[in-house]
């Protein structure tokens, strides 16, 4: 048995990461099960034809890199293919409206599928288990079905409206996802009821017999291809064979003496460590945790980076990142300054409607000291399920702009920004706390405030993703129903539109390990269904 510590959002992913550990397994076999689990049992959250950032820190082999496997726009895109269709761009810039929804819905919202092959290769690399043995779990959820937990039913009847084809419309997008979604009534099934979906139990037990290459260039490739041909899909052989996981030095920064590695563009990590740079010219503490000072100081650094983000990170093989000045000590202290004036920033936006926030994330750690932190990803669900296969792909084409000439551009083969950030505080270079979460645009500020929870505040693992929280990817200032509205009414009196949400837990998913005098414990995210548990 390894003993460690695992945090995800699905309790049956938890214990599969678990029992792997309790099987002699380390942190990378654990992650890999607690992952494969996910797809069956939060089936829109993430997926084997889905996208992610793992980062690994892996002291017994002297190894410490993200494994970056980001989805890319099919090889026969157009930069300038839906410049035609905008309609208005999402508030918190992720993602355009566009005419007939062609980006967000349906085959021609597919991004290349990452994840499966992402999976093997840190098992093959890193693991000490076989992805077919790691399988298992997972199939047992397709074949027997799993129990709808509150969160998965919350989002498949979620209406984000401002234009956003709802939830529950996208699985009629295909004959296969209405087999599996819809009761014979016609209506999804409601928290406790049990799903099942023998297709993609199928198709796990085909993986673990002929290997994840029949999935990218054997028969279950043809039989994607084929669907794809049918209906109008990009994606093609080309593609699926061209898809490999790429090796990335972290990225790092400084925030009280601490130092922090995260994910490169064209993940977020840019963003976190841009904030934590401009707000360590502030003395947090002293405003009190959540005063209207501080969600006030926070949030301009938020709307600073995302102006950025949105000038500046793309995908690097493509666009230029200006790092060096993105995160330039002057730049931060100069962006303080402005803060300190009263300055407040304004975000541009090609109009305004919310998006959904559809995205899983894991962390372990084990005895051993190695850590993983994988953020994995439909982006937006397509809602398009080949016959027979039983997994939903990714609508990932949603979030590049549509617009030629801008840092997330399409063009072939190039991956769009996402706000992923798994991240690794170290304290005397070791781990302190290990972070990530899912939730869309949103994940960078929840990334942010468990940061700032436990090195500004002290807070444990579970209390820095349990406080309260807010987010700022526009001029509007949103809040979590739990803080209070007297600090809401200051907000308005310092000038800022407030927007409260009715959710006591939003703002991305935050799950979290602190490391602390030889000690583990570990935070999951109460709106998130999950838990942490330790082996």
């Amino acid at each position: 048995m390894t003993q460690g510590l695992i945090s995800a959002p699905q309790p049956e992913a938890v214990e599969a990461g678990a029992l792997a550990l309790k099987a002699g397994g380390n942190a990378v076999d654990a992650a890999i099960a607690c992952a494969l689990v996910q797809t069956a049992v939060d089936p829109q959250m993430c997926g084997i034809a889905g996208f992610g950032s793992m980062h690994l820190y892996l002291p017994d082999r002297g190894e410490h890199l993200l494994l970056d496997f980001h989805g890319r726009a099919p090889m026969s895109v157009t930069p300038d293919m839906w410049e035609d269709l905008i309609e208005r761009e999402a508030e918190d810039g992720f993602g355009f409206i566009l005419k007939g929804r062609v980006n967000e819905v349906g085959y021609g919202s597919i991004t290349t599928p990452m994840s499966l092959k992402a999976f093997a290769t840190a098992l093959e690399r890193y693991g000490t288990m076989d992805l077919a043995d790691l399988l298992e779990p997972a199939i047992g959820y397709c074949e027997d079905g799993f129990m709808v937990r509150p969160h998965v039913a919350y989002f498949w009847n979620v209406h984000e409206g401002a234009g956003r084809v709802p939830q529950i419309e996208k699985f009629k997008c295909s004959e296969a996802g209405k087999r599996i979604y819809f009761k014979d009534d016609g209506t999804l099934r409601v928290p406790g009821e049990i799903l099942k979906n023998p297709e993609m139990g199928e198709t796990y037990r085909r993986i673990a017999r002929d290997g994840v290459a029949d999935f990218y260039e054997g028969a279950i490739a043809a039989e994607i291809v084929a669907d794809m041909e049918a209906n109008g899909g990009m994606i093609s052989m080309e593609d699926l064979k061209g898809v490999r996981p790429e090796d990335a030095e972290p990225i790092w920064g400084t925030y009280r003496g601490l130092r922090i590695a995260t994910n490169p563009p064209p993940g977020g990590g840019a963003m976190v460590l841009e904030m934590l740079n401009i707000l360590e010219n502030f003395d947090l503490r002293s405003m009190g945790h959540n005063s209207a000072e501080y969600i006030a100081t926070v949030s301009e650094a938020m709307k600073i980076a995302t102006v950025d983000k949105d000038n500046h990170l793309g995908d690097p093989r493509f666009v230029e990142v200006p790092l060096d000045e993105i995160l330039d000590e002057d730049y931060a202290r100069e962006m303080a300054a402005r803060i300190k004036s009263g300055e407040k920033t304004h975000v541009p936006r090609l109009g305004a409607a919310e998006v959904p926030k559809d995205t899983t994330h894991v962390s372990v750690t084990d005895e051993h000291g190695n850590c993983v932190a994988m953020t994995h990803s439909l982006g937006m669900p397509s809602g398009v399920v080949t016959d027979g296969l039983g997994f939903m792909y990714n609508g990932c084409m949603g979030v590049f702009d549509p617009r030629p000439g801008n840092a997330d551009s399409l063009a072939p083969g190039k991956s769009r920004f996402t706000a992923m950030s798994p991240s690794i505080v170290f304290k005397d270079d070791q781990p302190f706390f290990i972070v990530g979460a899912p939730g869309g645009t949103f994940i960078t500020m929840g990334v942010l405030q468990a940061i700032l929870n436990a090195v500004d505040f002290n807070m444990d693992a579970q209390q820095a993703v349990s406080a309260p929280r807010f987010c700022t990817t526009s001029d509007t200032i949103d809040i979590a129903n739990r803080i209070p509205r007297f600090v809401e009414a200051e907000l308005k009196d310092r000038g800022y539109p407030v927007r409260r949400t009715y959710l006591s837990y939003h703002f991305a998913g935050v799950h979290a390990i602190r490391l602390k005098d030889g000690r583990w414990d570990g935070g999951a995210d109460p709106g998130r269904d999950g838990m942490a548990m330790e082996v």
